[in-house]
């Protein structure tokens, strides 16, 4: 007989597994990856059963893939600071802002010295995988912390994860049928390097008047901006003479008379203003980067002049309205 356990169902002989297995493959309500395939079934829920997870949580947090049995990212953390054995893991990111990024994670075991696992940019770029279609591409800082997290949480509790990998890595590995070229796939990832220089339509006469009223500014134009790192920064070219900023904080606005404002809060929401003017404009995408790009260039001083902080977040927000663009 099976036992009705406080983790859930568990069959208790290899027929009952075989059964239990065959039902939850015809079944809906398991990951797609499971739904007909009774043997990888029932080999999660033995992998489940030998780190502590029951059959349905195994079934959710443990993938076959390429023939490897692999824990997800998330579960193996959840696992490794279950066990009684585990002290501490932190996690954070070294060189952000720049194109070799590097994502560090730190597992301390208790009575042990703490095992530190580092997977930079330039560690992807060497396995093939920087600019790789797929996650690599869609969430490269993501796929970076996986990395580091699961060399250093196997190193420092191979007890408690019993030799499992996890689902991101094993992602990578190609399967038996696949070809071993591994090149990576372009184009790179936002990290790889500083875009191409666009240039401006010839039609555009480099004056910069967004005639729209206030009230059409979308509401939604600075809402939920994604994580973009980006190695462009806002210092002025040597060739480029700009004036220097005042004791305030001028708006340099091309064709226009310059604004004065008191507090570089004041300066950055009339920046965002103005850059929300532009992208609600009826122009074609490259006269509104065009637009943007001579606003940037007119308060060059005024960037160099605030905080790193906020350098950052206008240029993150410059990058969101380029690819908003599809430029």
């Amino acid at each position: 007989m099976s036992n009705l356990v406080s983790q859930g169902f568990a069959p208790t002989t290899l027929d009952e597994a075989m059964k239990f297995s065959e039902m939850l493959a015809r079944s809906s309500m398991v990951p797609r990856q499971y739904q007909g395939k009774a043997e990888d079934v029932m080999v999660a829920c033995q992998w489940g059963r030998e780190i502590g997870l029951a059959p349905m949580q195994a079934l959710q947090n443990i993938a076959v893939i390429n023939g490897k049995p692999s824990v997800y990212g998330d579960a193996a953390m959840a696992l490794v600071q279950a066990s009684a054995v585990c002290e501490d893991v932190e996690e954070y990111f070294e060189n952000e802002g720049t194109a070799n990024l590097i994502a560090i994670c730190i597992a301390k075991r208790k009575g042990r010295k703490p095992v530190v696992a580092k997977f930079s940019v330039e560690d992807a770029k060497r396995a093939g995988l920087w600019g790789k279609q797929g996650p690599w591409t869609a969430y490269p800082k993501r796929m970076m912390q996986m990395r580091a997290r699961g060399f250093a949480l196997r190193d420092a509790f191979p007890d408690v994860l019993k030799g499992l990998i996890t689902a991101e890595e094993a992602q990578d590995y190609p399967s038996d049928h696949q070809s071993k070229d591994i090149t990576p796939v372009k184009p790179a990832n936002p990290l790889d390097a500083l875009p191409a220089p666009v240039s401006q339509p010839e039609n555009f006469n480099g004056t910069w008047s967004p005639e729209i009223d206030e009230d059409d500014i979308p509401d939604t134009a600075f809402v939920n901006e994604p994580e973009i790192i980006t190695t462009e920064v806002l210092d002025a070219p040597e060739n480029v003479t700009e004036e220097p900023q005042s004791a305030g904080w001028d708006m340099h606005i091309p064709g226009r008379d310059k604004q004065s404002f008191a507090t570089e809060k004041e300066w950055s929401e009339f920046y965002d203003e103005l850059c929300a003017k532009v992208m609600a404009t009826k122009l074609s995408p490259a006269d509104k980067l065009a637009k943007l790009d001579s606003l940037r260039e007119a308060n060059k001083a005024a960037f160099k002049a605030m905080t790193m902080e906020n350098r950052l977040v206008h240029t993150q927000a410059y990058a969101k309205r380029k690819d908003e663009l599809g430029i």
